[in-house]
């Protein structure tokens, strides 16, 4: 009784500082992913997508934000926020509420969609959870960001928006193998002005293994792969026009981050939390516009 009424107590009154740690606005780095999928699902149930949309960005994200930020207990700048603060137990209930609720409204929509996001939500637990800590080991974080926010999160949302799954082939492995090399290429970019932190935390993160200028070097090469990848899933397609209209959107992003490369050789003050969440913001946007108009001219077919 003593453990429900403490719950209770902390559920009440929720904070503007609490709010804050959800981290809504970062839910808009993720919205390529959900734009991309909606684009290229055949057959959309128009209520499945909004309720798939406000899920993610309403409820898993959040949750996802915020758990990280209690196990954290971060002092130093984190994605969205320069300067984060103080998490709290109220946090942690808020999460596991917003998770509850979340994949409630998850099961409404489908049995494929339910289960891409009770698995996201392991996983993400697992990336952060202080006796499993998947964040703290390079390779295996690394992994486990670029495949549930890439890949998996593209099947769900695909089979949730869908009247059909994803079923598994060839084609559908290109594009969401391109989805999580996209992923690659940014994750890797969050975590460049973090080292210090990171390590004071006993984190070891990809981007702390590569060291800054080999962090930027290596998020080249996955957004090359990942072009690679969409040329492939385009051209079976046989909607090449769509990939070259990827790289007509993605060139403003290419060209923030050749002259980011160059001022951080100059000066690795430079790869701080501002530039980040610059590159990040360019590179959202242009993908989501990107992904938008491919939907509109899917959508006029």
């Amino acid at each position: 009784m003593d453990e429900q009424a403490s719950a209770t107590a902390h559920f009440s009154g929720i904070d503007r500082d609490t709010v804050k740690l959800l981290r809504i606005p970062f839910s808009y780095f993720l919205m390529p992913v959900f734009f991309f999928a909606l684009s290229q699902a055949s057959d959309i149930n128009w209520l499945h997508a909004a309720l798939c949309f406000v899920v993610l960005h309403l409820f898993t994200y959040p949750a996802s934000n915020g758990y990280n930020s209690y196990m954290d207990q971060d002092e130093t700048s984190i994605g969205g926020l320069e300067h984060p603060p103080k998490p709290t137990k109220k946090l942690f209930y808020v999460t596991l509420l917003l998770d509850v609720v979340g994949l409630a409204l998850a099961l409404a929509i489908n049995i494929y969609f339910f289960a891409g996001a009770f698995i996201y939500t392991l996983a993400s637990r697992a990336y952060s959870y202080k006796g499993i800590r998947l964040k703290k080991y390079p390779i295996l974080g690394f992994l486990t960001v670029v495949i549930f926010q890439g890949a998996v999160t593209f099947w769900m949302i695909y089979s949730g928006v869908n009247t059909s799954p994803l079923l598994l082939n060839t084609q559908s492995l290109m594009v969401l193998i391109a989805c999580s090399f996209l992923i690659g290429g940014v994750y890797p970019l969050t975590q460049v002005y973090q080292h210090e932190a990171d390590l004071a935390s006993g984190d070891i993160s990809i981007s702390s293994k590569l060291g800054v200028k080999g962090t930027f070097i290596f998020s080249a090469l996955m957004f090359i792969f990942s072009n690679a990848w969409l040329y492939f899933y385009f051209n079976s397609l046989h909607a090449l026009n769509y990939f070259l209209m990827f790289q007509a959107f993605l060139l403003p992003v290419i060209i923030y981050f050749v002259a980011w490369f160059i001022k951080v050789i100059k000066d690795k003050k430079e790869a701080s939390f501002k530039n980040t969440m610059r590159m990040n913001l360019t590179a959202s946007t242009c993908m989501n516009l990107c992904f938008i108009t491919m939907l509109i001219l899917n959508l006029l077919k």
